[in-house]
């Protein structure tokens, strides 16, 4: 099935009773265990000329993932052929337009569909979602737009004077070519620890701004044998148990993250990293961090520290003062000839752009309900907004492990709770304020002491009001658990009058 498929012409708004918006993990999870409970009456939007999500829109050199790649991956949709421990990203993004096609969801993408807004209509309890392409109407509306979806781009002064090129990693243009540049780099996040050590080579001279040095551990990367992958395919038993392995492995490092005094060992393995590549002591010096490991997102790699210690490479502590036509001077007064600035700054998480695009039936935004601070029953479902469901949503990210498994637990508590309504004949559902709060406070209680709010750094964790809001504070296992039943009684259920319900059938009729 082709990958470019579109939503046929219509003289109205298309009308179903899910409507998934994006096309990542999470996206492509929700479809899935929809059909498997008989939901099929749904389509996924997504902005983008294909599927993938942040895997399909980071294709930077040197681009992969973090969590082992058998562990990262859906538990319904195993892959024997991962090349690698740690999966490329072209691999990833292949992994998930395989699933796409092979689980028969394909034909439920809507590809180039850019959600402009989403309004909660009362009086026939369905979403109204405007796209680029007309109004989709849908009883419920499921989120999977991610967290890192849309990059962080600085405001620097003088930016638009520069004559040189300027990008962001997660718009890495195609056929770029690094050899000979004079490049900036801004930022040390996760993506900028993978490109710099791929393009380092190839550079006339690098100049990294770093604002607050990472911790990085080794990372113990290596290919997986054809022989293994044979022996994966014809024993998939043993595939699962080498999942399983890893998930227990990394389960365990959750302990660290809620002790933070359990990190002391972990800290000085990677001093003892960064110290083996580094020789130089005032470089040192700027690469050691100052605040508890794990309190910020940690990195792995083997190549970051020994390319910053090449000699085309500066690492500058004190930030961009100022961008010039042909440079940049940094906020020591310095000026730096360059061709090149590329932003390694991460993604807007503190501020998210969907929240700006949802409204509930008095026209309130989601930012404007959130005011700064998100909050989510379960991490998914929303006081005050009916039928809305986010995937990745508040307290949802991980520190230690892959966010997929996650992701699956959050897509069968919204399909629990979609086919509850269906049962049950409810139009509209969403969590009591008890409940929510009851849930918020129990995340709070999780947090105290952890390394996220004790470990004496500022993080894209917390939000504008200082709270961790992005990180769920234990371990996977027990979030499936909690989100695993519907607790019916922690949701306020509605029906509408008969002449309303009426209407709307009429309205989605073709």
């Amino acid at each position: 099935m082709a990958l470019n498929n579109v939503c046929p012409t219509s003289t109205g708004p298309v009308s179903v009773q899910v409507a998934i918006v994006g096309s990542g993990f999470g996206g492509l999870a929700t479809a899935h265990y929809l059909k498997q409970a008989g939901v099929r009456d749904f389509i996924i939007l997504e902005r983008a000329v294909g599927v993938g999500g942040v895997w399909r829109d980071n294709s930077y050199p040197g681009c992969a993932c973090d969590v082992q790649s058998h562990l990262y991956s859906f538990s319904f949709a195993p892959n024997p052929d991962w090349s690698r421990t740690f999966s490329p990203q072209a691999e990833i993004l292949s992994y998930l337009k395989r699933c796409a096609l092979e689980l028969g969801l394909m034909s439920h993408v809507r590809l180039r569909h850019e959600v402009q807004k989403a309004w909660w209509d009362e009086a026939s309890a369905t979403w109204r979602i405007q796209t680029n392409r007309g109004e989709v109407r849908a009883q419920h509306l499921v989120g999977a737009f991610g967290s890192l979806s849309d990059p962080l781009i600085p405001t620097l002064p003088g930016a638009q004077a520069f004559k040189g090129e300027v990008f962001h990693s997660a718009n890495w243009p195609q056929g770029f070519n690094p050899k000979g540049r004079r490049i900036a780099v801004v930022g040390t996040g996760a993506s900028a620890l993978q490109f710099i050590p791929a393009i380092q080579p190839d550079v006339a001279r690098m100049h990294v701004f770093q604002r607050t040095p990472p911790w990085v551990l080794p990372r113990h990367d290596g290919p997986i044998s054809a022989t293994a992958r044979t022996v994966f395919r014809k024993l998939p038993w043993l595939q699962k148990l080498a999942r399983a392995r890893v998930y227990v492995h990394r389960e365990a490092l959750a302990l660290g993250f809620l002790h933070p005094w359990l990190m002391a060992r972990a800290q000085a393995k990677a001093l003892r990293h960064m110290h083996a590549a580094v020789k130089d002591p005032v470089l040192r010096q700027k690469l050691t961090p100052d605040y508890t490991l794990g309190c910020k997102r940690i990195l792995i790699s083997n190549t970051y520290y020994p390319a910053l210690a090449q000699a085309n490479v500066e690492v500058v502590t004190e930030g961009v003062k100022q961008v010039t036509a042909d440079g940049v001077i940094g906020q020591d007064g310095v000026f730096r000839a360059v061709d090149t600035i590329i932003h390694g700054t991460g993604f807007q998480t503190k501020d998210l752009p969907f929240t700006h695009l949802i409204h509930d039936g008095k026209g309130r935004s989601l930012a404007s309900a959130w005011q700064g601070s998100p909050q989510a029953y379960m991490g998914t479902t929303v006081h005050g907004f009916p039928n809305l469901y986010l995937l990745h949503g508040p307290n949802i990210g991980l520190g230690h492990t892959s966010v997929v498994y996650m992701l699956e637990a959050q897509a069968k508590h919204i399909v629990g709770v979609i086919k509850l309504a269906q049962a049950k004949g409810y139009d509209a559902v969403e969590p009591t304020a008890s409940a929510q709060q009851r849930f918020l406070a129990r995340i709070e209680k999780m947090m105290h002491g952890t390394v996220w709010v004790a470990g004496g750094c500022e993080s894209w964790y917390l939000d504008e009001t200082g709270r961790n809001s992005s990180i769920w504070p234990g371990f996977t296992f027990s979030y499936a658990r909690v989100a695993g039943k519907v607790v019916e009684s922690d949701y306020a259920w509605r029906r509408l009058s008969p002449s309303t319900s009426a209407s709307r059938v009429a309205e989605a009729s073709p």
